[in-house]
Order: C-alpha cells, then structure tokens, then sequence
C-alpha cells in the first residue's frame, strides 16, 4: 500500500451488491453483477479482466456517468450516494487524452480550474509548478499535436491531477503507447502518485502493469462481470523495473494471468454460443 498507510477497513470508496443492466427491444445484457469492493484511502489498486468484462462501465458509474441497478450501494467517504451524485466529486481520466487542439498545453491542463469557475491567471498559478513534475516544462505554449503520445498523456494526467479530488480513476492511460515510453511513463506515475497521496482506481488490460503499479489487484470474470480475485501485491516500494523478472512478481503473475485465461475462455465460449 501507498507508503502502509491505506486504510481499507475505512475506506473511501464501498460499493456494495453493485450489479448494471443494459436493455433495447431485442435483448438483454448483464454488464455487472454483484460488485463488492473497498479501496482504502492512498490506495493504488488496478483492474484487470477478459474483453467485455465491464470494467469500463464500472468507471462510468464510479465517474457519476451511469446509474447501477436498484439495489447497489455506493458509500464515498462514509456517506451512501448515487452514482449520478459522484459527478464532479472523482477525477476520470477515459482512455483517450480528449486534449482540445485549439488550446496550448498550458490551457488544456488548467481547463478543469476554469470550468469550476476559477480564474485563469489564479489557475495558471496553481498549475505552474505541476509542469516540471510532469516533465512538461518548456511545452507550456505548444499545441497538443506538437507532442509525443507520452507528452500528451502527462498533460492529460496533470489536468487530472489539479482537478483535486480524493479518488482518481485512470481507464488505460497508457494503453495506446509503445513499450519503452509505457515503462517509463509507470514508474513516473508512481513517483506522482506518491508524493500527492491520491487514491487511485487503474484499468488496465497490462497484467504486468497491474502488479507492477497496483498495492491490489482486482481480477473481473467475464461478462457479467464479477470480482473474480483480489489478490494482494507484498511487493515493497520504491518497484524498480528489474522488480518485474524477480520469483516474487512472476509468482503474483501466473496467478492473475490464470484468472484471465480461466475468464477468457468462458467469455469466447459465451461469445460463440451467442
């Protein structure tokens, strides 16, 4: 956990009996079912399943997105919510960097402190010592298609970081980018997260980008997805990349890429038979 001191039996986030159902004129699909989880506060924990498992769903209602079936339960900071009450209460950072072309970076990382209605020359005060950690400085003034995929991300990720909420979810931020520039962006956000201390939900489709990263790991089944393992990371931080060929982290990865395997299987027989 972040440095020991996550508190999973106070958590932040409990989601309980938590269960979504999308219906049309033809058909019914069951993208989550019975989802219980608890995610204490400076939690760094990641979440992996087969295709189609609904972990993105999951995030659009934790986002304030969607509203779960009747009957789930969501507490955030101890106090019963609906989803659609989490709107604007959890940072989301979706798959793609969503930069807008027609702002610098500058303006693009400051556009949520705007958008709650903070001034521009109070927001750029608050942002310009963020643009060194996120190695972005000297790019204040470039537009977003004058950046490496990495470079866009870390401005997508300090937009999400100065929208200051406890909980921030990060749906594959890495996911489109190359392995070396994936590797050095992970241990980056781990020093990040750190020394912010924020409670971090992380969706990956990486088993070890999971383990490297996550203090847990939750594994989904396939559809409806379900929390299939919780599997606990003992792996001591600071993680060095040369952490990933040791006994203890191929261990912790053939139990989650058994999981995955087990789900997979189901998910393409479920797939065939449909």
């Amino acid at each position: 956990m972040a440095n020991g001191t996550a508190d999973i039996a106070a958590p932040i986030l409990q989601l309980s009996n938590l269960s979504m159902t999308f219906e049309s004129a033809h058909v019914t699909v069951v993208a989550l079912q019975d989802i219980g989880i608890r995610i204490g506060r400076g939690e760094f924990v990641t979440v992996v399943g087969p295709s189609g498992c609904g972990k993105s769903t999951l995030f659009n209602i934790l986002a304030g997105l969607a509203e779960p079936d009747a009957g789930a339960e969501i507490r955030y900071h101890g106090e019963t919510k609906r989803a659609l009450e989490l709107l604007g209460q959890v940072a989301f950072m979706p798959q793609r960097d969503l930069l807008l072309p027609w702002r610098r970076v500058v303006d693009n990382a400051i556009l949520p402190l705007q958008v709650e209605g903070m001034p521009r020359a109070a927001a750029l005060k608050r942002a310009e010592p963020l643009f060194g950690e996120f190695g972005l400085s000297g790019f204040e003034r470039h537009y977003p298609q004058q950046l490496s995929g990495g470079m866009r991300q870390r401005v997508a990720l300090m937009r999400t970081f100065l929208f200051e909420r406890d909980l921030t979810l990060l749906d594959e931020p890495f996911g489109a980018l190359d392995a070396l520039t994936r590797s050095l962006m992970q241990r980056w956000l781990l020093e990040v997260w750190q020394k912010h201390q924020r409670t971090i939900l992380f969706i990956t489709h990486d088993v070890e980008e999971a383990i490297f990263l996550g203090d847990r790991v939750l594994v989904m089944t396939a559809r409806p997805g379900r929390i299939k393992l919780v599997l606990e990371v003992p792996l001591a931080r600071p993680r060095p990349s040369s952490m990933l060929t040791s006994p203890e982290f191929i261990a912790l990865k053939r139990q989650v890429l058994a999981a995955i395997e087990e789900e997979s299987v189901k998910s393409f027989q479920q797939t065939a038979a449909d």
